[in-house]
């Protein structure tokens, strides 16, 4: 799909925030309603728009603790990634889970609990538990001074604009 100027102003607009409405969104581009609605459906159809979701503030739902977790695992075999990878998408403490490379670890997890007894319940009972994770060492966030899902659309439509 070939992204244009409208597309991008589209897409600022419901990264900022994604309950606008069509209305909303076609006023702040300039575009009427009915194109407007067309090009989202389009960004969705093509699979640009992935998903629409609302953010919730984790300390307001009790949920003080966030840790940042590398695992080692002993085999590095598709099917031992599979197996990791399947077991950690069904925990919902898990917020991101990355297959990484540069460090003494083979994922990165990004995960929100309450408190440290409730990390160790985990940590101890569900991650490392999981068949070939050898080591895990983990880091603690003392303050999110960036924490967006924004993405720099400023490269996005550049790459996409002269793929012609």
């Amino acid at each position: 799909m070939k992204i244009d100027a409208f597309d991008l102003k589209i897409l600022a607009e419901l990264q900022a925030d994604g309950a606008r409405t069509n209305q909303e969104i076609s006023e702040r581009v300039g575009l009427s309603p009915s194109p407007c609605s067309r090009r989202i459906r389009q960004l969705e159809d093509a699979g640009v728009i992935s998903a629409r979701a609302v953010r919730l503030d984790p300390e307001s739902l009790g949920l003080n603790l966030t840790a940042l977790i590398h695992i080692r695992m002993d085999r590095h075999t598709p099917e031992r990634f599979e197996h990791f990878e399947s077991i950690v998408c069904e925990y919902t403490e898990v917020q991101e889970c990355y297959l990484i490379t540069g460090q003494d670890a083979d994922y990165q997890l990004k995960v929100t609990v309450p408190n440290m007894q409730e990390y160790q319940r985990i940590l101890l009972n569900k991650i490392t538990r999981i068949e070939g994770v050898i080591g895990v060492h983990s880091s603690f966030v003392l303050r999110k001074s960036v924490d967006t899902t924004n993405l720099p659309l400023k490269y996005a439509g550049k790459a996409r604009l002269n793929d012609d």
